[in-house]
């Protein structure tokens, strides 16, 4: 991946426009987590300081190409304010006379809030006339939505075509740490992959077993490889009809050299609920009416085992109900071992993905894993090999440069 960052500029008197993520959980017009809003100051920072004249562009919702008061991004500006120490101007338009009148007022280091991109239908559409309205307001692209960055929208692709454009410091970490992960890693590499059904991440299987040394399986998807392979998982989640597709991954993965290690044991239950009533029973051998929803002391054991051995560990995915105690004991387990791995230099560990994140949260681990990605959809088309239009721009935005 050859890209521009923020870096390779003269940003001084520039206008930037800057495409950010800010689609943050919200309830009546507060913001609820302002994750993405702080992984973005170490760019905004840096914009400042070199003098950038800098237009935020974000969507938020699904307004579907409408004007929609409920969507308007107007409310975040005091908390950009607090979380970045400055003041920030609002446009009520990303486009047309009041965006260009910001955009050719505003100051060196000064901030300004463009409205909702996805007010307008040229958005979503990669409309060229909407991403030529969009490109006349600024001299430079930078794209640190790395989130965004599955979509080929005008502001994520349709930008990057019209204006010279650079990776942002939080897009430029994200895709150090993709490549780290799995297209350069030191091996042996190791992914962890769990969840409730293999349905949905049927091809995110299919690149790992191609890419990784181990791929270890947790959740629901592991019932479904575990019955394929002839065990009886009571009334567990378990995707049986998915059982071929299951046979057919692990011949592709032995075909490849990549062992695909299965839960050796699980926590059992009868109903799910905190503190149920709960007992160890091997894999594939679950006891009629009771269903798996934790991996066992023995299988934490074996790959925690596995873990030592790799040098490289990408994450998706808890090893089972980490919501509802103490059945987040397995997925807690292995996520404290990694990090123990990774702060004694031993293991480079790469995590993503909703799920994943509150999961790791949950284990208290998050700050001592090499990166967590925020990104949900983008990090998993990311894991099924998939070309990211946001990215792909980028990088031919460089090589015609």
């Amino acid at each position: 991946m050859n890209f521009k960052t923020i870096k390779d500029f003269d940003l001084k008197g520039k206008r930037v426009l800057l495409r950010a993520d800010l689609n943050v959980p919200a309830r009546r017009g507060k913001v609820m987590d302002t994750n993405r809003i702080d992984r973005l100051k170490p760019t905004i920072d840096y914009l400042r300081e070199a003098g950038a004249r800098i237009l935020l562009l974000s969507h938020f919702g699904r307004p579907e190409g409408a004007q929609n008061p409920e969507m308007s991004l107007a409310f975040l500006v005091p908390t950009l304010e607090e979380c970045w120490g400055c003041s920030i101007r609002f446009a009520p338009d990303c486009v047309g006379e009041k965006a260009k009148a910001i955009s050719e007022t505003i100051g060196d280091g000064e901030i300004a809030l463009l409205e909702n991109l996805r007010f307008h239908k040229g958005e979503e559409d990669n409309a060229p006339d909407f991403a030529a309205q969009l490109a006349i307001l600024g001299d430079v692209f930078v794209n640190d939505a790395f989130s965004a960055a599955h979509r080929a929208h005008a502001s994520t692709e349709g930008l990057a075509r019209l204006l010279p454009s650079a990776a942002g410091l939080l897009m430029e970490a994200e895709l150090l740490a993709l490549d780290k992960a799995l297209g350069n890693p030191q091996s042996p590499v190791a992914a962890i992959t769990g969840g409730s059904k293999i349905s949905t991440k049927i091809s995110v299987l299919k690149n790992l077993v191609e890419k990784v040394d181990y791929l270890i399986l947790g959740g629901g998807m592991a019932n479904t490889f575990l019955y394929a392979k002839g065990g009886d998982t009571g009334s567990s989640l378990c995707e049986k009809e998915m059982s071929e597709e299951a046979k057919a991954i692990m011949k592709h993965a032995e075909a490849r050299g990549c062992k695909i290690i299965l839960p050796v044991d699980c926590v059992c239950v009868q109903e799910i609920r905190v503190n149920a009533p709960a007992e160890i029973a091997p894999s594939g051998k679950i006891p009629a009416g009771q269903m798996a929803i934790d991996i066992g002391p023995e299988s934490i054991k074996a790959i925690s085992t596995v873990l030592e051995q790799c040098k490289t560990l990408v994450w998706n995915g808890p090893m089972g109900v980490f919501e509802i105690k103490p059945f987040d004991e397995g997925t807690n387990a292995l996520a404290r071992q990694a990090a123990a791995l990774t702060k004694a230099g031993k293991l480079a560990s790469i995590a993503g993905g909703g799920d994943t994140v509150s999961a790791l949260e949950n284990a208290g681990t998050c700050d001592d894993f090499t990166y967590i990605s925020t990104a949900g959809g983008a990090f998993l088309e990311w894991l099924e090999g998939r070309t990211l239009p946001g990215v792909a721009a980028l990088c031919a935005a460089h090589k015609a440069a």
